[in-house]
């Protein structure tokens, strides 16, 4: 784990505070907890971001670099942007970067690890949609991430060849994992030290034709929600998510869907299935933090 403390700006008031419906808490949250996706689809510059950290950042609690984008900008610049999340209470993630530098060699993961740490990284993601790894090779780089006192977060999936937003008729020629594999793969990595895994979106809701929404079940049957993270980069997705499993489940967006995510949460926007529907309920728990225990979207 990170021994960082970054300073952490206290929650702003917002307004129109006597609307406010689902609870959502302050950070540094254990559950409900939100990640945006950085540059890759478009270009997020610290002036940019600060406009979007600004605005929405008490919702924000981590920050992703896809695709190595992180790689391409300015070393200062990249300094810049985590400094900047940092400020304001995000962890910042490489994304699955990790996949590239493998093919590299030993020297060059060590390397990339130790200037991760370096520069300011939280949270090395560890994911394998484009490799094949052995097992016990993934949780030692979980073991070397947490000696290094950063924090590994894995990423497991069903559909092999996942990322890059590959089509859906090339992805069904690789074959699918059985579920009940990567729920294994799950528990090891959390019984490895890591605090969360990354659920990859391909094979479950993204480049499939039908919706393999027994998968997510299994997974939350099988962990509970608070040790996983569901990529969910699409409206129609992380709505499913949000109605099926309530305000506080974790989940990866792009940036730009920050808003539209964080009205369907706190209850008080939304889709017809959803909109009124979103509630919390905190009882003893709420009152001492001051908050009404019931809180709904009525």
């Amino acid at each position: 784990m990170s021994s960082r403390k970054p300073h952490i700006r206290p929650a702003r008031e917002a307004g129109f505070s006597y609307t406010r419906t689902a609870h959502r808490g302050g950070k540094p949250r254990q559950c409900g907890l939100t990640e945006i996706r950085g540059p890759y689809y478009s270009v997020v510059g610290r002036n940019y971001l600060e406009d979007v950290l600004a605005t929405m950042g008490d919702y924000i609690d981590s920050f992703k670099f896809a695709g190595g984008s992180f790689t391409l900008l300015p070393t200062n610049e990249l300094r810049g942007i985590i400094a900047l999340c940092h400020d304001h209470g995000l962890q910042v993630s490489t994304g699955g970067f990790i996949e590239h530098v493998l093919t590299l060699g030993e020297n060059c993961v060590d390397r990339y690890l130790t200037d991760c740490k370096k520069l300011g990284f939280d949270v090395i993601e560890l994911s394998a949609g484009f490799i094949s790894i052995p097992f016990e090779d993934w949780l030692r780089l979980v073991q070397k991430v947490r000696k290094l006192g950063l924090k590994a977060k894995p990423e497991v999936g069903i559909q092999f060849g996942s990322g890059g937003a590959t089509p859906a008729g090339d992805l069904e020629l690789e074959g699918v994992q059985d579920v009940e594999s990567a729920i294994l793969k799950i528990k090891r990595f959390l019984d490895a030290g890591a605090e969360i895994v990354m659920i990859e979106s391909e094979g479950i809701t993204e480049s499939v034709r039908t919706w393999r929404t027994e998968v997510p079940a299994k997974i939350i049957q099988a962990v509970g929600l608070e040790p996983v993270m569901f990529e969910a980069a699409d409206p129609a997705v992380f709505g499913w998510y949000v109605k099926n499993y309530g305000p506080e489940v974790n989940l990866f967006v792009d940036h730009s869907q920050i808003v539209q995510l964080e009205c369907l949460r706190s209850g008080i926007w939304g889709t017809k299935d959803l909109w009124g529907r979103i509630v919390t309920y905190k009882g003893d728990e709420g009152e001492k933090q001051g908050q009404v225990p019931f809180s709904s979207a009525s």
